[in-house]
């Protein structure tokens, strides 16, 4: 039931991303982020959770929005997966770095400072580990108690503080440029028709191109 539930969730996000009006560069962008993300993460998989991508899926949430920053997560593990190995825990990364993404937007809509991108990044180190703890109490856990719970908490800790150190270090030190870049690529993306007055520009200027 958890599983159904979580390849349900990853579903939604999918479809909503495939009948979302974008364009064929900001498709590709989401994929280039993924697949970098995803790349990232290989390098460091024997450092004690210690690893970039986080910060990449952060950034991408907070400036392309949700349903990109989910997408980007969501290939972070599919990706490195292939190369790491793919297995009962490849979906609960989906879905816990696509909520990384997805829930980083707000963080975008409000303009916070890199101060609350850092504590952001290492709340999240915290919480991926335990979203992730789930699906090991519910498979090699038994019994399922509040106490058996608690103790695979208390277990992956390190490993969790490390994951939220990265998140800290790699946003302090490339946070700022890295969503510059990303928002001067997602101003270029954007190109509005717009119809002007037909009196004040004459019968053949009817469309005017607005380039933001």
């Amino acid at each position: 039931m958890l599983v159904l539930v979580i390849v349900g969730i990853i579903g939604a996000f999918i479809v909503e991303f495939e009948t979302k009006n974008l364009s064929s560069k900001e498709v590709s962008i989401v994929a280039a982020l993924g697949a970098i993300s995803a790349l990232s993460r290989i390098p460091f998989a024997t450092f004690l959770n210690f690893q970039p991508c986080t910060f990449f899926i952060i950034c991408s949430g907070y400036v392309f929005g949700p349903v990109c920053g989910f997408m980007v997560g969501a290939l972070t593990a599919v990706l490195s997966n292939m190369f790491l190995g793919q297995g009962p825990w490849t979906p609960f990364q989906m879905i816990c770095w696509g909520l990384i993404g997805a829930s980083s937007s707000l963080l975008g809509r409000y303009k916070v400072g890199m101060t609350g991108l850092m504590v952001w990044g290492l709340f999240w180190g915290f919480l991926y580990g335990w979203l992730m703890n789930i699906w090991f109490w519910v498979g090699y856990v038994y019994p399922w108690t509040p106490y058996t719970l608690i103790v695979t908490d208390i277990n992956s800790f390190f490993w969790d503080l490390s994951h939220g150190i990265a998140d800290v270090f790699f946003l302090g030190l490339f946070g700022r440029e890295t969503i510059k870049i990303l928002e001067r690529y997602k101003k270029r993306f954007k190109i509005d028709f717009k119809r002007a007055p037909e009196s004040a520009v004459g019968p053949k200027a009817k469309n005017s191109i607005d380039i933001k």
